[in-house]
């Protein structure tokens, strides 16, 4: 019998750590005629999004939305707390950290990196004795990734905060959060991160183009302290606006933020709490199934996760390794196949070496649920068999029980 090839009947599926798949009510509210950029309800409209985006980052303090990515959003918080020849601690479980610290490097910043490697979190150990050590506060900030969407890693800021206040240190506490925002828990406030930035394309399930670094009085405070700062990049005026252009720095970003409203009406409608819980469900009925896959006699040729401690890994994205270069092959024949798109293994190997087409990753952030998660394992399971990758038994089995076996909370 021959094989499925070239799917042109269904929805393809997307399942890569984002852009995450959007919801139909977003695309319908963004499929609509330009509105008036000066008055009327897209101003209205605005207002609305600022007290519920702090919602979803746990914040009671000021917001900066971007027309950028995620990168824009690593240049903002740094242009608005840093100026050349500042330091900063790094402390890297993945290629997002380095990614930032380099931008970090090319504004003239002093960065320390301490490279935990690809898949273990942070050594708080080691940072405490970094700021113990820094006894005259040459440290202004200390630069975090929440979730290394390369690495599928997931860091603890709360324990990175009370490291940082046990050794007394001043340091902005930063978060990037692009990856986990909306999928996985995380408490601005409540964490006492000072600056956090964030992306529409993954958890809050918008097209990707707008950003956001939400930040504290403390950070405001080291704003106000710069002898001078970019225009453009400028926070001030977009927290707190006197004119509704100044919001975004010029015309809004019109279509996004009437999909951006449509998908944080979903989420708390949802409840952030059960968004966090279903995320965790759905991570965990994937884990299951990779962990039977990887049930093999010699588990070097079979697949296995990068995160082996289920507390340290992300609920929006896992990192998996098959032999090179199988990773690859099952990408390509799922895509081809059966319209199912994973995600490559960025970071975890050199683009142009053999070892890069022996990791792949799973997106499964912001707009899942139970059935989209089991389509997807059912078509990689489909894969491994249909490329004779050898895998254990059972592995949708697994996943089965983990969804009927409890509701999410």
């Amino acid at each position: 019998m021959s094989t499925i090839s070239n799917p042109s009947g269904g929805r393809p599926y997307l399942a890569i750590p984002g852009p995450s798949v959007i919801p139909d009510s977003v695309l319908q509210a963004m499929h609509r005629p330009s509105p008036n950029i000066y008055a009327g309800e897209l101003l209205t409209l605005t207002d609305s999004l600022v007290p519920d985006l702090k919602a979803v980052a746990g914040t009671a303090h000021f917001v900066a939305i971007y027309i950028a990515n995620g990168h824009g959003a690593w240049e903002a918080a740094l242009m608005n707390t840093l100026q050349p020849g500042d330091r900063v601690l790094v402390p890297a479980s993945g290629r997002f950290a380095i990614g930032w610290s380099e931008m970090a490097a090319a504004l003239g910043i002093e960065v320390e990196l301490i490279d935990f490697g690809t898949a273990a979190a942070w050594d708080l150990n080691r940072v405490a004795e970094r700021l113990a050590a820094d006894k005259t506060h040459e440290i202004k900030a200390v630069l975090g990734v929440h979730v290394d969407t390369s690495s599928s890693i997931r860091n603890d800021f709360s324990a990175l905060r009370a490291v940082m206040d046990e050794a007394g240190h001043p340091a902005l506490l930063m978060a990037d959060c692009i990856a986990s925002l909306g999928c996985d828990q995380f408490e601005m406030d409540a964490w006492g991160v000072d600056v956090m930035v964030a992306a529409c394309q993954k958890g809050l399930m918008t097209p990707a183009g707008v950003s956001f670094v939400f930040f504290n009085d403390r950070a405001a405070e080291a704003r106000a302290n710069l002898p001078r700062i970019s225009r453009y990049w400028d926070w001030s005026p977009r927290a707190n606006p006197q004119e509704f252009y100044q919001y975004f720095g010029g015309t809004a970003p019109t279509h996004h933020l009437f999909g951006l409203r449509a998908a944080l009406d979903l989420i708390h409608s949802e409840g952030l709490q059960q968004v966090w819980a279903r995320h965790a469900q759905l991570a965990q009925a994937i884990w299951a199934a990779c962990e039977t896959w990887g049930q093999i006699d010699d588990p070097e040729q079979g697949l296995r996760m990068n995160v082996t401690d289920p507390s340290l890994r992300s609920h929006a994205v896992t990192a998996l390794h098959l032999p090179t270069p199988r990773a690859s092959e099952l990408r390509h024949w799922l895509e081809q196949n059966l319209g199912l798109t994973l995600g490559i293994g960025l970071g975890l190997a050199p683009p142009d070496s053999p070892e890069w087409h022996g990791h792949f990753r799973l997106g499964h952030m912001g707009h899942v649920n139970g059935q989209m998660i089991m389509g997807l394992l059912g078509g990689v399971e489909t894969g491994l068999q249909a490329l004779k990758i050898p895998h254990g038994s059972g592995a949708l089995s697994a996943a089965a029980q983990v969804l009927a076996g409890s509701k999410p909370r």
